[in-house]
C-alpha cells in the first residue's frame, strides 16, 4: 500500500503547475501566511487537507494561483468547505478547476460556448464577505481581464488585510 501512495504523490508531483498555493491563517486579529505545497496547486483533496490541518480559532483561507490563469478560494468550515473558482472555463483544461466544479455539483461549461466567454467566476462568491470583501465586488475582481491572477490574490490581500504576508511568502518563492 505504501508503494502506491508514493508512486501516486509521484505523479502529482511530475503535474505540478506554474504558480502558487498558500493559506492564509488569522488569529488574535493578525494574519500570517504560509506556503502549501505544490500538490495543493494539481490536487483539490491535498488542498484541502492542508488547510483543514492548520487547525486555527480563526479564519483560514486557501488561495491558489494555478499557471497564471485563474485562481482558486477555498475557506474550510466545520460544516465543510467553501469554494470559489475566478474562470470556471478553467475545468475544461485543469483538473484542480474540474474538482471545484465537481464538488460544487456544477456541469463543466459547454466548450464551444467556453472559447470566447469572459472570465466565469463560480462558487460561494461571499466566501470573503465577512473579511471585507463582498460577494459583488469579488465576482468583478474576478471578471477583471486585465489581470493576471497573482495580480488578483493580491488585491484581494489588500482588501482582507493579508496583502504583507501574502507577499512575504509569494515573493520568498
Amino acid at each position: 500500500m505504501a508503494v502506491q501512495s508514493v508512486e501516486a504523490r509521484a505523479d502529482v508531483r511530475e503535474q505540478a503547475l506554474p504558480g502558487y498555493a498558500v493559506a492564509a491563517i488569522r488569529e488574535d486579529g493578525q494574519w500570517r501566511c504560509t506556503r502549501m505545497t505544490p500538490e495543493a496547486l494539481v490536487d483539490l483533496d491535498t488542498a484541502i487537507t492542508e488547510l483543514r490541518e492548520l487547525r486555527s480559532t480563526g479564519a483560514v483561507l486557501g488561495l491558489l494561483d494555478v499557471d497564471d490563469e485563474f485562481f482558486v478560494l477555498l475557506r474550510p468550515s466545520p460544516g465543510g468547505i467553501a469554494l470559489m473558482v475566478s474562470d470556471a472555463v478553467a475545468a475544461l483544461d485543469y483538473d484542480v478547476a474540474a474538482d471545484v466544479l465537481d464538488l460544487l455539483r456544477l456541469e463543466l461549461p459547454p466548450e464551444e460556448e467556453a472559447l470566447d466567454s469572459p472570465p466565469w467566476p463560480e462558487g460561494d462568491l461571499a466566501i470573503l464577505a465577512d473579511l471585507g470583501l463582498p460577494a459583488d465586488e469579488l465576482e468583478v475582481l474576478a471578471g477583471e481581464v486585465e489581470l493576471y491572477p497573482d495580480e488578483q490574490l493580491a488585491a484581494i490581500g489588500r482588501r482582507c488585510g493579508f496583502a504583507d504576508a501574502l507577499a512575504e511568502v509569494v515573493d520568498a518563492g
